[in-house]
């Protein structure tokens, strides 16, 4: 396997490979240990719970985690048998109507407290947000065969409503022999959000996250760096109730920014042409458990935003030089392998879910133009976490994360310029009510960018970073 890492501290390669390979020992056994001390959930809303009559715990564990059930939901539309509906035969006069008497809205009010182990400078600690996110959800079956999970999010942090994870889909079904087809149309606006496994980044533990505090530079652009930036179309398909497929392509739709996009304004740039994206999974029951296993992948072309540039006489960098959205792009290439498991324990379940994306990323704009000091830059992410739900009143869960990549100082922008990062984080869920979240989640960072010590050069180690991060979750 071709190296992706470089020594940046010790005594080389050897031992940055035995702290590798250590690590990543650490966290396949803390993910096995959860699983042989040991499931689904799903990302649904109230309004699904009023239009079919169920309690949320049919489609969830404890939220937002999906059971079989809710993704099965999911697949077919977010619709089900037992809505109470509107209904009048087309005539030769019009078309026929089919309506839900229910009108599927949901509200849902996160507010949180964000404390670091150390001040991050310039920043007060003990940050709180209230609300962090204030999210509105048209969310349900529109007409047979046809239902949507449509987002507008408040964000305290921005301080205004922008559209969010938004999920349509046409599906319907056929045999073909004695073996069920499902078939669907989904558009969306975000790569990964279509998906029904809790595998993929968009609805990755931990499902919720602290937004003050500091994250690791090195991500994948499939690990949530298109979200809400692009807009896309596909099918997909879900054969003998075992195999699953999904094709896609996405183009930029970035919002906030002119019409059309001029110099890619947002962190990732715009899209030259499609990017594709594509996902195949295979899935099994035996007894009692439940396995999952997939892959999934992006391709695109992106033109960066404006670049530092060739600096003047009397300039200091970092010095205008805006790129063109129909010159010189960035390529990425990403693909990711992932599985999921899980397993009812009488009243308990447990779940696993382990995910590994390589990116391959070329700098085609960004080196020339000064925005990464290599060529050609690798990257990795492992992920691997466990979950213990009790009786759906609580959840006790543990996740491993690790980033290795090449240095690259103008890239990272860390002191060594690396985007190494790993750690741990613990998050324990309660639930007075199906619709009610409380939890306490500890992040730990055993490198961050690169170093344990100093990352930054200002004297700031990894431990300086770990974060507690207190949640309510409230949706109705």
């Amino acid at each position: 396997m071709e190296k992706c890492c470089k020594s940046t501290e010790g005594d080389g390669e050897s031992t940055l490979a035995r702290s590798t390979a250590s690590r990543l020992l650490l966290g396949a056994t803390l993910a096995a240990a959860l699983v042989l001390l040991a499931g689904t959930e799903a990302r649904a809303v109230p309004s699904f719970a009023r239009q079919t009559g169920l309690a949320c715990s049919s489609c969830h564990t404890t939220f937002p985690e999906l059971t079989a059930f809710g993704r099965a939901f999911k697949m077919h539309g977010y619709s089900a048998l037992g809505m109470k509906e509107l209904e009048e035969a087309g005539t030769d006069k019009g078309p026929p109507l089919t309506i839900n008497r229910v009108l599927p809205l949901s509200v849902m009010f996160e507010t949180s407290l964000t404390r670091t182990d150390r001040l991050q400078p310039g920043t007060q600690n003990n940050n709180v947000e209230f609300p962090q996110q204030l999210s509105l959800f048209l969310a349900g079956e529109i007409t047979p065969h046809l239902g949507t999970f449509l987002q507008a999010t408040y964000s305290g942090q921005d301080d205004h409503f922008t559209l969010d994870n938004t999920d349509i889909r046409y599906v319907n079904d056929t045999k073909i022999g004695e073996r069920e087809l499902l078939y669907g149309l989904d558009v969306n606006n975000n790569p990964t959000v279509e998906d029904p496994w809790h595998t993929t980044p968009a609805w990755g533990f931990p499902f919720a996250a602290a937004d003050s505090a500091p994250t690791p530079a090195g991500a994948a652009l499939v690990d949530g760096g298109l979200a809400q930036q692009v807009a896309g179309g596909g099918v997909y398909s879900l054969f003998d109730k075992h195999w699953y497929a999904n094709v896609a392509v996405y183009r930029s739709a970035h919002i906030g920014e002119p019409q059309p996009p001029t110099n890619g304004l947002t962190n990732n740039g715009t899209i030259k042409d499609v990017a594709p994206y594509w996902r195949l999974a295979w899935q099994q029951n035996w007894g009692r458990n439940y396995l999952e296993v997939g892959t999934f992948g992006l391709w695109a072309q992106v033109v960066p935003n404006a670049l530092p540039g060739a600096c003047g006489p009397d300039e200091t960098p970092p010095c205008p030089n805006p790129v063109s959205v129909s010159g010189e792009a960035d390529r990425f290439t990403d693909y990711a392998f992932d599985m999921q498991f899980e397993r009812p324990f009488g009243t308990d379940f447990v779940s696993a879910h382990g995910t590994y994306i390589f990116e391959n990323a070329e700098w085609d704009a960004s080196q020339p133009g000064g925005a990464a000091s290599n060529r050609n830059d690798k990257l990795h992410t492992f992920r691997l976490d466990g979950i213990y739900h009790w009786r759906n009143r609580l959840s006790l869960a543990l996740g491993w994360f690790l980033i290795r990549g090449q240095n690259d100082a103008l890239r990272y922008g860390s002191a060594n310029g690396s985007p190494d990062s790993d750690g741990l984080r613990a998050d324990i869920g309660f639930f007075p009510w199906q619709n009610i979240r409380l939890s306490a989640q500890y992040t730990v960072y055993t490198e961050f960018n690169g170093r344990t010590n100093n990352f930054d050069g200002s004297g700031r180690s990894s431990w300086d970073n770990n974060t507690l991060y207190l949640l309510a979750w409230l949706m109705y």
